[in-house]
């Protein structure tokens, strides 16, 4: 065989096995629910023809999981949702730094680990909600003042035990200190017209039926809800624009200690970065796009601008405890 030959045909063996390389199958752990991350995987296939195998579990199990598996695991990328399940999950060593010019890109910093081992892929806001009926906007400014005596016999909340409520209370830990904190708590916690609710969803139903005129919701669980009771007498409202913003959180994504394939995971995780990929996500569960070249879908921008809060999301993961323990503390259940 000649020289020239002998290039072509290694050069050709190289190819091949660079297509059976990259078609080889990516594992995702995810407690994303199945709806909401196939669409985008199936696209995902289809462009690039690597397959993803994706298991779905809440985010304890698949944490436990991960750190049982250990080495052995298959898990090429871990998925959840709130910043601080990702920062839990760093704390906890799943993670390996992910070096991506197109992440840095196209996801601001405020919403990334500052270690690279973790990115936001969506946007959700945890806003106040109001009764359209009962309440007249004005009346609404911030999240602190729904603890004034106004509101007595006429908020709802969440239960603490949701990360969501955990990450609020522990990024305003950080803005405006512990005692302030606490002070809200405590008013929040005395203005509650009803016990603490499992879902925003039911929240959402209880200001629609009387139950109670204002509560504190993630904005998609608002946008489902418009969508299959398009009568619903709820509204959104962003608080804290004259000062910090409105608290924003993440769904994300980083790329397991122990994957089989980190680069290839990488490739995917900045596929999910790019427009074709957020459209999936704001498209189907109404958030908000993490690359802000983006625009929101039609529902999800008709709710109006706001001020984000620009406070870095890791706040959300590295003050929990103690924001966990404070809601105890005071008798948020």
């Amino acid at each position: 065989m000649s020289a020239k030959r002998s290039i072509v045909a290694a050069s050709l063996a190289l190819t091949a096995f660079t297509g059976l390389a990259q078609a080889k199958e990516l594992v995702v752990y995810s407690s994303r629910q199945e709806h909401l991350i196939q669409p985008a995987f199936e696209l995902y296939t289809k462009n690039t023809g690597v397959d993803i195998k994706f298991i779905t579990d809440r985010e304890g199990p698949l944490m436990a999981r991960l750190r049982a598996e250990g080495a052995n695991t298959p898990a090429d990328i871990f998925m959840t949702v709130d910043a601080g399940n990702l920062w839990q999950a760093e704390q906890q060593e799943l993670f390996q730094p992910m070096e991506s010019k197109v992440i840095e890109e196209n996801i601001p910093a405020q919403y990334r680990a500052e270690s690279g081992q973790w990115t936001g892929l969506s946007l959700r806001a945890r806003t106040i909600a109001y009764s359209t009926e009962r309440v007249d906007p004005k009346e609404l400014s911030t999240y602190e003042a729904l603890a004034d005596d106004s509101w007595k016999g006429r908020m709802c909340l969440r239960t603490s035990k949701k990360v969501y409520n955990q990450s609020l209370v522990a990024t305003m830990l950080e803005s405006i200190g512990a005692e302030k904190t606490s002070d809200v708590i405590k008013g929040w916690v005395a203005n509650l017209a009803a016990p603490v609710f499992s879902d925003d969803t039911a929240l959402l139903k209880a200001i629609d039926a009387g139950q109670c005129d204002v509560g504190i919701v993630n904005t998609y669980y608002f946008g489902r809800l418009s969508k299959e009771e398009p009568g619903v007498k709820v509204a959104l409202f962003w608080p804290n624009q004259d000062d910090r913003g409105v608290h924003v959180n993440i769904s994300g994504a980083g790329v397991t200690k122990h994957a089989d394939q980190p680069e290839e995971a990488v490739k995917l995780i900045e596929w999910l970065t790019t427009e074709e990929a957020q459209r999936v996500f704001v498209d189907i569960n109404m958030e908000f796009p993490a690359n802000d070249s983006i625009e929101p879908s039609k529902e999800v921008a008709a709710w109006g601008d706001f001020k984000a809060d620009t406070i870095n999301v890791e706040v959300a993961g590295r003050r929990q405890p103690e924001a966990i323990m404070l809601m105890d503390r005071l008798g948020w259940n």
